[in-house]
Protein backbone atom coordinates (compact mmCIF):
# COMPACT_ATOMS: atom_id res chain seq x y z
CA UNK A 1 0.00 0.00 0.00
CA UNK A 2 2.89 2.39 0.72
CA UNK A 3 4.35 1.72 -2.72
CA UNK A 4 1.02 2.62 -4.32
CA UNK A 5 0.75 5.82 -2.25
CA UNK A 6 4.31 6.80 -3.14
CA UNK A 7 3.64 6.15 -6.84
CA UNK A 8 0.48 8.28 -6.73
CA UNK A 9 2.39 11.08 -4.97
CA UNK A 10 5.21 10.93 -7.53
CA UNK A 11 2.70 10.94 -10.40
CA UNK A 12 0.92 13.96 -8.91
CA UNK A 13 4.27 15.72 -8.41
CA UNK A 14 5.23 15.06 -12.04
CA UNK A 15 1.86 16.35 -13.27
CA UNK A 16 2.23 19.48 -11.11
CA UNK A 17 5.78 20.11 -12.42
CA UNK A 18 4.63 19.70 -16.03
CA UNK A 19 1.74 22.10 -15.40
CA UNK A 20 4.08 24.70 -13.87
CA UNK A 21 6.57 24.32 -16.75
CA UNK A 22 3.76 24.74 -19.26
CA UNK A 23 2.52 27.84 -17.48
CA UNK A 24 6.03 29.34 -17.32
CA UNK A 25 6.49 28.66 -21.04
CA UNK A 26 3.15 30.29 -21.85
CA UNK A 27 4.03 33.32 -19.69
CA UNK A 28 7.36 33.60 -21.48
CA UNK A 29 5.71 33.51 -24.90
CA UNK A 30 3.17 36.14 -23.88
CA UNK A 31 5.94 38.34 -22.46
CA UNK A 32 7.94 37.97 -25.66
CA UNK A 33 4.94 38.87 -27.82
CA UNK A 34 4.32 41.87 -25.56
CA UNK A 35 7.87 43.15 -26.05
CA UNK A 36 7.67 42.59 -29.81
CA UNK A 37 4.43 44.62 -29.96
CA UNK A 38 5.97 47.52 -28.03
CA UNK A 39 9.09 47.46 -30.20
CA UNK A 40 7.04 47.36 -33.40
CA UNK A 41 4.92 50.31 -32.27
CA UNK A 42 7.98 52.35 -31.36
CA UNK A 43 9.70 51.48 -34.64
CA UNK A 44 6.59 52.30 -36.64
CA UNK A 45 6.25 55.62 -34.82
CA UNK A 46 9.69 56.68 -36.10
CA UNK A 47 8.70 56.28 -39.75
CA UNK A 48 5.03 57.23 -39.87
CA UNK A 49 3.94 60.78 -39.18
CA UNK A 50 0.63 60.50 -37.40
CA UNK A 51 -0.56 63.50 -35.36
CA UNK A 52 -2.46 61.47 -32.79
CA UNK A 53 0.04 58.61 -32.47
CA UNK A 54 1.11 59.90 -29.09
CA UNK A 55 -2.48 59.70 -27.87
CA UNK A 56 -2.69 56.05 -28.90
CA UNK A 57 0.56 54.89 -27.32
CA UNK A 58 -0.54 54.77 -23.68
CA UNK A 59 -3.95 53.16 -24.32
CA UNK A 60 -2.30 50.52 -26.53
CA UNK A 61 0.35 49.87 -23.90
CA UNK A 62 -2.37 49.63 -21.22
CA UNK A 63 -4.33 47.21 -23.40
CA UNK A 64 -1.24 45.05 -23.84
CA UNK A 65 -0.68 44.89 -20.06
CA UNK A 66 -4.34 44.06 -19.44
CA UNK A 67 -4.40 41.32 -22.08
CA UNK A 68 -1.17 39.93 -20.66
CA UNK A 69 -2.72 39.94 -17.18
CA UNK A 70 -5.88 38.21 -18.41
CA UNK A 71 -3.96 35.50 -20.24
CA UNK A 72 -1.56 34.79 -17.37
CA UNK A 73 -4.10 35.40 -14.58
CA UNK A 74 -1.56 37.74 -12.98
CA UNK A 75 -3.19 40.56 -11.01
CA UNK A 76 0.07 42.52 -10.86
CA UNK A 77 -0.14 43.26 -14.59
CA UNK A 78 -3.47 45.01 -14.15
CA UNK A 79 -1.75 47.71 -12.10
CA UNK A 80 0.31 49.24 -14.94
CA UNK A 81 -2.56 48.48 -17.32
CA UNK A 82 -5.05 50.45 -15.23
CA UNK A 83 -2.69 53.33 -14.49
CA UNK A 84 -1.53 53.72 -18.09
CA UNK A 85 -5.11 53.33 -19.31
CA UNK A 86 -6.31 56.11 -17.02
CA UNK A 87 -3.50 58.44 -18.06
CA UNK A 88 -4.08 57.62 -21.74
CA UNK A 89 -7.82 58.21 -21.41
CA UNK A 90 -7.20 61.54 -19.67
CA UNK A 91 -4.80 62.68 -22.39
CA UNK A 92 -7.26 61.69 -25.12
CA UNK A 93 -10.27 63.33 -23.43
CA UNK A 94 -8.40 66.61 -22.96
CA UNK A 95 -8.03 66.81 -26.74
CA UNK A 96 -11.76 66.53 -27.42
CA UNK A 97 -13.30 69.88 -28.44
CA UNK A 98 -16.67 69.06 -26.80
CA UNK A 99 -14.98 68.97 -23.38
CA UNK A 100 -13.04 72.21 -23.88
CA UNK A 101 -15.38 74.17 -21.57
CA UNK A 102 -14.48 71.93 -18.61
CA UNK A 103 -11.32 72.17 -16.57
CA UNK A 104 -8.72 69.97 -18.27
CA UNK A 105 -7.05 69.12 -14.97
CA UNK A 106 -10.33 67.83 -13.55
CA UNK A 107 -11.00 65.70 -16.63
CA UNK A 108 -7.52 64.23 -16.43
CA UNK A 109 -7.83 63.44 -12.71
CA UNK A 110 -11.21 61.74 -13.17
CA UNK A 111 -9.81 59.66 -16.03
CA UNK A 112 -6.78 58.75 -13.94
CA UNK A 113 -9.12 57.74 -11.09
CA UNK A 114 -11.07 55.54 -13.53
CA UNK A 115 -7.83 53.76 -14.40
CA UNK A 116 -7.24 53.01 -10.71
CA UNK A 117 -10.82 51.71 -10.37
CA UNK A 118 -10.18 49.34 -13.28
CA UNK A 119 -7.49 47.48 -11.27
CA UNK A 120 -9.77 45.89 -8.61
CA UNK A 121 -12.46 45.18 -11.20
CA UNK A 122 -10.08 43.27 -13.46
CA UNK A 123 -8.35 41.49 -10.59
CA UNK A 124 -11.72 40.37 -9.19
CA UNK A 125 -12.87 39.03 -12.55
CA UNK A 126 -9.72 37.36 -13.84
CA UNK A 127 -7.65 36.29 -10.83
CA UNK A 128 -8.01 34.50 -7.52
CA UNK A 129 -6.86 37.58 -5.59
CA UNK A 130 -8.58 40.95 -5.58
CA UNK A 131 -6.63 44.16 -5.10
CA UNK A 132 -8.88 46.60 -3.24
CA UNK A 133 -6.19 49.13 -2.29
CA UNK A 134 -6.34 50.99 -5.66
CA UNK A 135 -9.76 52.31 -4.65
CA UNK A 136 -8.01 54.61 -2.14
CA UNK A 137 -6.01 56.63 -4.72
CA UNK A 138 -9.01 56.40 -7.06
CA UNK A 139 -11.26 58.02 -4.47
CA UNK A 140 -8.76 60.76 -3.69
CA UNK A 141 -8.07 61.52 -7.36
CA UNK A 142 -11.79 61.40 -8.18
CA UNK A 143 -12.68 63.79 -5.37
CA UNK A 144 -9.99 66.27 -6.40
CA UNK A 145 -11.04 65.92 -10.07
CA UNK A 146 -14.66 66.72 -9.22
CA UNK A 147 -13.50 69.61 -7.03
CA UNK A 148 -11.50 71.07 -9.93
CA UNK A 149 -14.35 70.63 -12.43
CA UNK A 150 -16.83 72.36 -10.11
CA UNK A 151 -14.62 75.45 -10.25
CA UNK A 152 -13.41 75.14 -6.73
CA UNK A 153 -16.76 74.83 -4.94
CA UNK A 154 -15.68 71.56 -3.31
CA UNK A 155 -12.21 72.98 -2.70
CA UNK A 156 -13.81 75.83 -0.76
CA UNK A 157 -15.91 73.32 1.20
CA UNK A 158 -12.76 71.32 1.91
CA UNK A 159 -11.08 74.50 3.08
CA UNK A 160 -13.94 75.09 5.55
CA UNK A 161 -13.59 71.53 6.81
CA UNK A 162 -9.87 72.18 7.13
CA UNK A 163 -10.58 75.16 9.36
CA UNK A 164 -13.20 73.31 11.41
CA UNK A 165 -11.34 70.07 12.09
CA UNK A 166 -10.28 71.17 15.59
CA UNK A 167 -13.99 70.97 16.52
CA UNK A 168 -13.83 67.25 15.71
CA UNK A 169 -10.90 66.87 18.13
CA UNK A 170 -12.85 68.70 20.82
CA UNK A 171 -15.90 66.49 20.28
CA UNK A 172 -13.85 63.29 20.42
CA UNK A 173 -12.10 64.52 23.56
CA UNK A 174 -15.43 65.23 25.27
CA UNK A 175 -16.71 61.82 24.25
CA UNK A 176 -13.65 60.13 25.72
CA UNK A 177 -14.00 62.05 28.98
CA UNK A 178 -17.76 61.52 29.40
CA UNK A 179 -18.00 57.92 28.19
CA UNK A 180 -15.98 56.30 31.00
CA UNK A 181 -18.30 57.94 33.52
CA UNK A 182 -21.32 56.32 31.85
CA UNK A 183 -19.56 52.97 31.64
CA UNK A 184 -18.52 53.20 35.29
CA UNK A 185 -22.10 54.02 36.34
CA UNK A 186 -23.38 51.04 34.34
CA UNK A 187 -20.82 48.75 35.97
CA UNK A 188 -21.83 50.00 39.43
CA UNK A 189 -25.48 49.25 38.60
CA UNK A 190 -24.54 45.71 37.57
CA UNK A 191 -22.56 45.15 40.78
CA UNK A 192 -25.45 46.44 42.92
CA UNK A 193 -27.91 43.84 41.54
CA UNK A 194 -28.29 40.79 43.76
CA UNK A 195 -27.04 37.49 42.49
CA UNK A 196 -30.13 35.35 41.87
CA UNK A 197 -28.28 32.04 41.67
Amino acid sequence: MNDTTTTVKNTNDIKQLKKEESQQRRNGVIGGVFLIMIGALLLLGQFISFDSAGLLFLPLLATAFIIWGVLTRNAGLFIPGGILGGIGLGAALMELPMLAHLEEGGIFLLSFAAGWVLIPILSAIFTKETHWWPLIPAGILGFIGIAVITNGFLLNALSLVGQGWPLILIAVGLYIILRPAKAKAWLNDEEAKPDLQ
